[in-house]
């Protein structure tokens, strides 16, 4: 446990923070699965529409420091590109 006043507030602070990210991980999650779900099911025109409602969630995530701004990159890459091979099928 925390011995100094300050130290209890940085606990206290790093709890509240852990809560918001989690969040905020778990509907960024949320919004990738709705893309790759909607690729999965062959339906292009749903995996873009989720893929244009996930990438500001993506982004943010990377803006707020949750995740790395290459990460986030990689995952609208990666989900872009899933969704362009939609139409070569």
């Amino acid at each position: 446990m925390a011995n100094t006043k300050s130290a209890e507030k940085r606990a206290r602070q790093a709890t509240a923070r852990r809560a918001r990210n989690v969040t905020q991980r778990s509907q960024a999650r949320t919004s990738i699965k709705r893309v790759v779900t909607a690729v999965e099911g062959g339906d292009k025109a749903k995996a873009a529409e989720a893929l244009k409602d996930a990438v500001p969630v993506i982004d943010a995530m990377a803006r707020k420091g949750i995740i790395h701004k290459n990460k986030a990159a990689r995952h609208k890459s990666r989900l872009n590109k899933r969704i362009k091979a939609l139409a070569g099928k």
